[in-house]
Formats: C-alpha cells, sequence, structure tokens
C-alpha cells in the first residue's frame, strides 16, 4: 500500500529524462552564478515554519515547509559562511555512501547547483534525473539562502523516499575549490548528520480560552557537561493545593545559542503514592541521583528538534494536579555536544499552558509493546532481529470503553540498539491500520507522530534491532545499553487502563535455556540464583542457538500486563498470541529450523523431541501483509491513512 502522503509518479523515457537534466542542470547553475551576488532581504520565516541547526555551531540553519497538494518539501537552507559550496541531503541512517545529495560547489571562478548522488565507495555522480529543483539564492547580513524543492516521491531509483518518521540528514562543507561534482572528497569533508521529522501532521490549530496560564519546566541555569551525550534530570515542584486543570498546549523553552546542543526534552510526573520526592538535579546517569526519581515515568510532554508547539484536540486535555495526582514533575533533557564545548550555561525546557476550565474528556497516555524485562532478549552481531510486543483483545475488553478510544498522537521508544518501529491495530482478527510507524528510527530523535481503538481491539508493537557491534546479548531493561520497544499513545478519554503490553511467558524461557544446554558443549549454569541476563550473558551465540530464540519469541505463549493506574492488573494472565490470519515472525518458524539443524550439537532424535516439546504451543500463521511490508520489504513505505 502507498501512503495517502505520496502519490505514484509515471517516469519518461530515459533519453527525454537525460536531456532535460541537462538541460535543467545547466539552468541551475546559471540561476546560481546570477542571484548569489544580489544583495536583498531574507526570505520570511513564517514561510518556512520548521528549522532546526544542521550543524553544531549554528553555521548551516535549515528551515522547511510541507506541500501535500504537491507531495513536495521546499527547504530554506541559511549558509552563515561560505567557503567553496556543500553537501546537503538524506541517507537511510546518516551515512555519506549510498546517500542522496543537492550539491553546491565552486572551482573559483564560477558557482555550480546539481542533483547528485554518491555510491557504496562514496564517489559523487551527477544523477540523471535532477529532482532537487533549485528555486533561487539570495545573500543577506546573516548570509546566504538557498532555497531548493524535492518532491516525496520520485522514480529516480538513486533518490531517497521521504516519508512519515525520521529522515536522517546530512551535510559537508566544501573549504577549497574543486574542478567538478567528481573531484570532492567525501572522506575529507568536514560534515556531520541531523535528524528530523520533515512530514509534520497537517493539523489545524484548535482555539486556546482566555483564562489560559503557563508554567515554565525550566533547567536552572545547568552548566553543560562537556562531553558528547547527556541526559539530565531536574525536579520541579507544584505549589501545594495545586488544583486539577487540564494542559491543552506545550512548547519548548530553549536557550538562545543552545539551540544545537539541546537534542530532546520530556517532563514526568511523578508516582502519586509517594509522599515527596527528592529535589535532585544532576546527571541522569549519576550514581547520586536518588532510586526514586525512577517512579517519575509518567509523560506529561515530549519535545525533540525541529518539532513545534504541541496541541491538544479541542474536546480533551491532560488533566494534572488535584487529588490522586503528585505535584513532583522531572524534567529530562538530552544535550547533545559533539564538539564538547565546555561552559556553556543552559535554562531550557518546557513551557505548559494550562486551563481550569476543564474540557469534555481527559486525556490519557497509555504504554504499548514490550514489558521492561530481561526475558526479552537480542543476540549480538544481530543485523536485524525482530521482537513484538501485544495489547490483546483480553485486555482491551476489560479496560476500554465500548465506543472506544481515539487516539490522536503516539511516540514510539527504544534505547540504542533500535532500528525501525511501528504499532498495527488489528480489528476481528485482521490487521486494520497503522497507528504509527518509523522505518528509519533513530533513538537519538524521538517525536510525537498522529485513528482509534475500541473495545477487542488488538495493538502490536513491533521493533527491529541492530547489535552487530556488541560482543553479549542485550536483554530487556531500563538501562541505556538494555532495551525497550514501546509507544506511547496519546488518546482520550482516559481510562484506568495505562500501560498494555507483553514478554514471552518466563516458563518458556527456561524450556529454552534447558533445550540450549541438552545440545551444546557448553553448560549454561540454571542454578536459581543466575539471574536471567547472566543466562544470557553465558549463551554461546552459533546459529541454531540464535534461530530457537527467533522462534521462541515467535511461538511462546505471552505475558499479559495489563495495568491500572494504580499499577493494579487487570486480571488477564498469561495468552495465546493473537489469532491473526497472518503474523511475522510467527511463520512455520519450527519447520525452517528443523531442516536448517538436522543434527544441532547432539543427535537428531534428542534435538527433533526436544525441539518438538518446546514447539509445542505453536500456531499455524501466514505471513503478515502488513509487517512484511513494514519490517521486511523496502522502500518502507505508509499506507492510506484512516482519520
Amino acid at each position: 500500500m502507498q501512503s495517502s502522503r505520496s502519490k505514484p509518479c509515471s517516469c519518461p523515457s530515459l533519453k527525454l529524462r537525460e536531456v532535460a537534466s541537462m538541460y535543467f542542470t545547466m539552468v541551475a547553475a546559471f540561476l546560481v552564478i546570477l542571484v548569489v551576488a544580489l544583495q536583498g532581504s531574507a526570505p520570511r520565516q513564517s514561510d518556512f515554519p520548521y528549522k532546526v541547526p544542521l550543524d553544531p555551531q549554528g553555521l548551516l540553519e535549515l528551515s522547511w515547509n510541507v506541500s501535500y497538494p504537491e507531495q513536495a518539501v521546499h527547504f530554506q537552507l541559511l549558509i552563515r559562511e561560505l567557503h567553496f559550496g556543500l553537501l546537503f541531503g538524506m541517507s537511510d541512517r546518516g551515512e555519506f555512501e549510498n546517500a542522496d545529495l543537492a550539491v553546491l560547489w565552486s572551482d573559483g571562478h564560477n558557482s555550480y547547483f546539481g542533483d547528485a548522488w554518491s555510491d557504496a565507495k562514496g564517489q559523487l555522480h551527477m544523477d540523471s534525473q535532477q529532482d532537487y529543483q533549485l528555486l533561487g539564492a539570495r545573500r543577506a547580513p546573516e548570509g546566504l539562502y538557498l532555497l531548493f524543492r524535492r518532491a516525496f516521491s520520485t522514480c529516480d531509483p538513486k533518490d531517497y523516499l521521504i516519508e512519515d518518521g525520521t529522515v536522517h540528514l546530512i551535510y559537508g562543507i566544501l573549504e577549497k575549490p574543486v574542478r567538478s561534482l567528481q573531484a570532492i572528497n567525501i572522506s575529507a569533508l568536514h560534515g556531520g548528520l541531523q535528524r528530523v521529522q520533515l512530514l509534520k501532521p497537517n493539523i489545524s490549530i484548535p482555539q486556546l480560552p482566555r483564562d489560559m496560564k503557563t508554567m515554565e519546566i525550566t533547567a536552572p541555569d545547568v552548566v553543560i557537561p562537556s562531553q558528547e551525550t547527556t541526559y539530565w534530570c531536574y525536579m520541579a515542584e507544584l505549589p501545594e493545593g495545586f488544583p486539577k486543570h487540564h494542559i491543552i498546549m506545550y512548547e519548548p523553552v530553549v536557550t538562545a545559542g543552545n539551540e544545537a546542543l539541546v537534542h530532546h526534552m520530556e517532563v514526568f510526573q511523578c508516582a502519586a503514592h509517594f509522599d515527596s520526592f527528592p529535589l535532585y538535579n544532576g546527571p541522569c546517569d549519576s550514581k547520586m541521583k536518588p532510586e526514586r526519581l525512577n517512579y517519575c515515568r509518567h509523560v506529561l510532554a515530549a519535545w525533540a528538534m525541529g518539532a513545534q508547539a504541541f496541541y491538544y484536540p479541542e474536546e480533551a486535555g491532560l488533566a494534572f494536579g488535584g487529588p490522586g495526582s503528585s505535584r513532583y514533575l522531572r524534567l529530562e533533557i538530552h544535550y547533545h555536544n559533539p564538539l564538547v564545548f565546555t561552559g556553556r550555561r543552559d535554562s531550557s525546557g518546557i513551557r505548559l499552558y494550562y486551563t481550569a476550565t476543564l474540557r469534555p474528556y481527559d486525556a490519557g497516555i497509555m504504554e504499548l509493546g514490550l514489558v521492561y524485562t530481561p526475558v526479552m532478549a537480542i543476540p549480538p552481531g544481530e543485523d536485524s532481529f525482530i521482537l513484538t510486543g501485544y495489547c490483546t483483545d483480553k485486555c482491551t475488553q476489560l479496560a476500554l470503553p465500548a465506543a472506544g478510544i481515539r487516539i490522536f498522537a503516539s511516540q514510539l521508544h527504544t534505547h540504542l540498539a533500535g532500528r525501525k518501529v511501528v504499532t498495527v491495530l488489528a480489528r476481528d482478527g485482521r490487521e486494520r491500520q497503522v497507528v504509527n510507524a518509523d522505518g528509519h528510527y533513530s533513538p537519538h530523535f524521538q517525536v510525537l507522530g498522529l485513528q482509534g481503538a475500541r473495545l477487542g481491539d488488538e495493538l502490536i508493537t513491533t521493533c527491529t534491532y541492530n547489535t552487530e557491534d556488541r560482543s553479549r546479548a542485550t536483554v530487556g531493561g531500563f538501562g541505556i545499553l538494555e532495551e525497550m520497544c514501546v509507544n506511547y499513545v496519546h488518546y482520550y478519554p482516559q481510562t484506568q487502563l495505562e500501560l498494555c503490553k507483553s514478554a514471552v511467558d518466563p516458563g518458556y524461557l527456561h524450556r529454552y535455556f534447558n533445550l540450549v544446554n541438552r545440545f551444546n558443549d557448553e553448560e549454561i549454569c540454571m542454578c536459581p540464583q543466575v539471574s536471567v541476563p547472566q543466562q544470557f550473558y553465558s549463551i554461546p551465540w552459533n546459529t541454531f542457538n540464535r534461530d530457537v530464540l527467533k522462534s521462541l519469541y515467535g511461538f511462546a505463549p505471552i505475558s499479559m500486563h495489563c495495568n491500572k493506574s494504580s499499577a493494579v492488573r487487570f486480571p488477564v494472565g498469561t495468552a495465546s498470541f493473537p489469532k491473526l490470519p497472518c503474523r511475522i515472525p510467527r511463520c512455520k518458524v519450527g519447520s525452517v529450523l528443523l531442516r536448517t539443524h538436522p543434527n544441532p550439537a547432539g543427535s537428531g532424535q534428542e534435538a527433533g523431541a526436544a525441539w518438538k516439546s518446546l514447539a509445542s504451543a505453536g500456531h499455524g500463521a501466514q505471513p503478515s501483509p502488513v509487517l512484511r511490508q513494514y519490517i521486511r520489504s523496502p522502500p518502507w513505505m505508509l499506507p492510506a491513512r484512516s482519520n
């Protein structure tokens, strides 16, 4: 299925394309020569509502707008100090190889602009189809403004497909003149990457009430640590007796000059069953951070670089304050400081807009995906390992109202190994729609994306991980080197259901460790005192052990966590998998394994018997057309959205 935002295109013949390419490239180069020398005012900022600094020093600033009728993005690139040109473009995960590029370069006499691509060795080539269209350039006191356009989807196999989710932008500065495009040495460039969500949700801004008030949750003049990555935690406290209000909007507050360092921010509310929390101010990973701060995990607001203000629908607001609500809030700021600046002070944070005039519905935030538990693990050296978490019909039948809930936004989340995330909604035994998806997901860039669920629906969240750079298993958990697979969905009306997640039944994981012990020469200690992570760390990760674990996660029963906001569980217990006619990776994995490993480490009879007992809970299934498309097959297109 194709995205409603991305229409199919018809391709002209190669000969016609090449002729048109040469013509437009010459016209484009001529445009640069003519307009760069002109003085004039800068373009209106209102024409380009989204903005991010590309480099840590803020020398390159990108603004853009999105035209859904034209199926195109218009870019405005401000170059504060132009040397001899630059490269700007997109690639799968921020590499300069196999990238789609717009290039401005000078040979010292003339300037040129063109659409180019790089091969697997990083060598640049002029594209036979010029899809970066130069619209103009203008000098202003602050630098050179370069304006150009790119369609979401082109007919060019060398072009990047612009789609929903994270886009990895790359840039490189040319500090010396070059005689030709092919003479540019990518490895010698001063460059970097920036992650953004280019395709913003096309939503209307609701009218705000007159009695609206604001509250800023900001860091208290923090000295940004001189290291590349810092997560800073600051505790704030609401006034005593603060009554119930509705948050109806929030926006970032970023200290001037730190726009390139403040990467993303979140405000969490603490658990109400604690009377007090330490007012900590320091790094989130410090040994001095009080353990109780781990109970401040209820998201009130989340912002990532490039995002604008977030508005709640006119009929709903996020409740905070009043009886049963904690007065304590935790601000978390991710500082990205790759140039290791020292002495930078920061008072960034989030500004909440709230009202005492309560709206018809309380909005809620629900966690979908996998439980934070080490029973869900990823072997080392994996290029694309898939884990799936379920919110089953057993849970939604108990917890959701008959009329259902409306999901109006969601935030996908993994840690460092995450590469792709998708949540699909299943109804009446069929996968109906995608709630949110990101095929170029980055844990360094997490933004709210923009449907509904009702009693009896199932919400299935699948994450794809890469652990090629790791030497031991990655287990589920809260640590940054552990993993998560979560979708925080924003919805109304609020229900008691705050967490709807799953994990493989621990008893079946115990069977897995027994099986691995039986068919490997090395012993894995099954002593009660040995933790699940330690058992995973001791596994020799041969092909058999990897494939059996993948299959275990594919067919073993799941333990459902269907939790109220009080952390009390709805009575759902262990469940078999949602009975969909099509699922990935639950697709006839057992027979494939037995053919691949007729005699793994022990006798074929023993392996077959052990496998049979382990696989007894499996279900027959056909490959999922939805998940196969989103997880396995490039290009990673989104389907038509349901409103």
